[in-house]
């Protein structure tokens, strides 16, 4: 026999804590998600420390949340990216290499490592299987935090391996959704799509109107104080780019004419060569010395003034 539950009925689900780190010199928002009950908790999309002018590689940012899960006596179980970044360096191996926990991405990116692998033009000797992570999660895998499941819905769009993470009551979006006065994610990095974007939108605002909602950028609209917390329901209500555009084809023609205006963020080229490595910068060379490669005229111009 088959009990059925009305949704008021349902069973609750688990509400993880959540403690937001904004990174300000990317706008970047970097999460510990931690089960209550076990006490055992996932690192989501960790920055490491980049000043382009000088090439300067520091890790406080990763270490001032490896102090936060110090001092609440949680248990690290997993080092997560939702996707390879554009905009900042990933700290996971890093951290890995400070804790020995596993690291682990979305299975598509083995994708994205195809696609820059041949911008950069590297070697035979770069894999292109995702070997740089423990392990890569397809859509619909499940797994835990603790005692908490976590859920994988691949979310493509703004890349091609973009995945979200929904763990209990709580969903980390990534770059699809910002906060809804600033409406959503670029489309137009290579291997995007704004037509995949509308979709994986509407996947997550699909989930419980009550769904927590953590995006992992805030570029502070107006000039307020950082914010990266929303519900499902708010942004059905609230986001600014689906109240202009609420159907497909408009909201493939409001991203795609936005696109156009915004210029390549300053780190694309710096991050990428990096972030498919898992986080792990180039190797020294000869004289001990790691080196960035920049590609010229890889992506679409700037707009010359």
């Amino acid at each position: 026999m088959f009990k059925l539950f009305s949704r008021k009925s349902m069973p609750a689900k688990v509400a993880p804590i959540v403690a937001a780190f904004f990174e300000p010199r990317t706008f970047s928002v970097q999460y510990v998600v931690a089960d209550p009950e076990t006490r055992r908790c996932a690192i989501i999309d960790p920055v490491l420390d980049y000043d382009e002018k000088s090439g300067a590689v520091a890790t406080g940012s990763a270490d001032a949340i490896l102090g936060h899960i110090a001092q609440n006596g949680y248990h690290l179980e997993w080092i997560l990216d939702t996707h390879p970044h554009a905009d900042h360096f990933s700290a996971a191996a890093y951290l890995k290499d400070k804790t020995g926990v596993p690291t682990a991405i979305g299975a598509k990116v083995v994708e994205v490592q195809r696609l820059w692998k041949a911008l950069y033009n590297l070697g035979d000797d770069f894999p292109t299987d995702g070997s740089q992570w423990d392990r890569l999660f397809a859509d619909g895998e499940t797994f835990k935090i603790g005692s908490i499941p976590v859920d994988v819905m691949h979310c493509p769009g703004h890349t091609l391996a973009s995945i979200t993470f929904v763990a209990g009551d709580a969903a980390f979006i990534h770059d699809t959704l910002f906060m809804p006065d600033g409406g959503t994610a670029r489309a137009d990095f290579p291997g995007g799509s704004a037509t995949a974007l509308w979709h994986s939108i509407q996947r997550i605002v699909s989930l419980p109107d009550d769904t927590r909602l953590f995006t992992g950028h805030d570029y502070k609209p107006n000039g307020r104080p950082p914010a990266w917390e929303s519900t499902v329901a708010q942004q059905k209500e609230q986001n600014t780019h689906l109240q202009k555009a609420p159907n497909e084809q408009a909201y493939v023609a409001l991203r795609q004419a936005r696109d156009k205006t915004l210029p390549m963020p300053k780190l694309i080229l710096h991050a990428l060569q990096v972030n498919i490595r898992g986080g792990r910068l180039p190797e020294p060379e000869g004289n001990g010395k790691r080196y960035l490669k920049i590609p010229i005229d890889a992506l679409p111009g700037a707009a010359w003034d």
